[in-house]
């Protein structure tokens, strides 16, 4: 059995994120020691590592709170996780898109830049007005970065 910290060490987890996966449910309820100490068994060392890795390919909570639901019925079709993965990627391949929008306006920016005083830099400019650049890059990229 592994405490909360060593959970943590083995997961690459942090210890309140652990516990915060407890609280909606994504991982059960730890077992307590004598001492009331959260213990946990290889089971949620490897449902925490599935979320983990999950969570850095940008799955949302929901996403991988289905997808556990499915590994916990191994014998049913996969259908549903490809379609959740399917899903993920069209969100990926989305923010890439506008990232790369984001990208081309910044080098433009920074292209046209003479270099001179801020009185005349292009940035500056272009940052205090949007009228100057060439893509819409409004909130939904501002999201991409949060």
């Amino acid at each position: 059995m592994l405490t909360i910290g060593k959970l943590s060490d083995a997961a690459g987890v942090k210890v309140p994120t652990i516990r915060y996966y407890e609280q909606i449910g994504l991982l059960p309820a730890a077992e307590r020691s004598t001492g009331n100490q959260r213990l946990y068994g290889a089971a949620v060392r490897d449902r925490l590592a599935f979320i983990r890795h999950a969570r850095d390919l940008g799955f949302p909570l929901e996403a991988i709170r289905d997808l556990l639901s499915l590994s916990d019925n191994p014998a049913q079709s996969c259908a549903a996780a490809d379609r959740i993965a399917q899903s993920q990627l069209l969100a990926v391949e989305g923010r890439i898109a506008r990232l790369m929008a984001l990208k081309s306006e910044l080098e433009r920016m920074v292209a046209q830049c003479a270099g001179g005083s801020i009185a005349d830099c292009r940035v500056i400019e272009c940052l205090g007005n949007h009228a100057h650049c060439t893509t819409d890059h409004g909130r939904e990229l501002a999201e991409v970065s949060e």
